[in-house]
């Protein structure tokens, strides 16, 4: 990383990434009909910070690949696609308050921090259903979602997972933490 902007990933490596996203793009047609990939690099290459935001998704194992485009905002929308909630993402409570309540047995990280420090929101509720649409993502694992502020004061958090050929989402506490659960993040170009 360069002194100057330290969220700026090396020429060879930016290199490396768009490759890797170039190949999972057209693998997956039916993610983004219409879209076409040159404009997308054109925008990434463009934005060296959400670049580096796509190189931690990809990092964590969050396989991120555009869903749409909004076209008022001229902006492509990119999901986490892995088949399962992301690897390098997981065993993580929702927020720092949650983590902070622990009393015992802390996780290393919460979604809320960890998405910010990604550069990346966490999905909503809505953008799950939407991805769900896509593909079935989450049949073992599940992924903490942007929970609304009333259901947040309460001391809760909401997670999402597919099972039996449904979108559920449930509730959990905050500082609840589980193996198979990560986040999945969204990023905007």
């Amino acid at each position: 990383m360069t002194k100057k902007n330290k969220k700026e990933l090396p020429s060879e490596q930016r290199k490396q990434l768009l490759g890797t996203l170039n190949v999972r793009f057209e693998k997956n047609m039916k993610r983004h009909s219409g879209i076409q990939w040159a404009k997308v690099q054109v925008k990434l290459e463009g934005d060296v910070e959400k670049l580096w935001s796509l190189n931690e998704m990809e990092r964590t194992g969050g396989e991120p690949d555009v869903v749409g485009f909004d076209k008022k905002k001229d902006e492509y929308i990119i999901y986490d696609c892995s088949a399962e909630s992301p690897a390098g993402r997981r065993s993580i409570c929702y927020d720092r308050e949650g983590l902070e309540s622990r009393k015992e047995h802390k996780p290393k990280n919460n979604a809320i921090d960890m998405a910010a420090s990604m550069g990346i929101e966490l999905l909503t509720e809505e953008q799950y259903r939407e991805l769900q649409k896509l593909g079935k993502f989450d049949a073992k694992s599940s992924s903490w979602l942007k929970t609304p502020a009333e259901i947040r004061k309460l001391g809760g958090a909401i997670f999402a997972d597919y099972r039996f050929g449904t979108v559920f989402v449930y509730h959990n506490g905050a500082q609840s933490y589980y193996g198979g659960r990560a986040f999945r993040g969204c990023l905007k170009v």
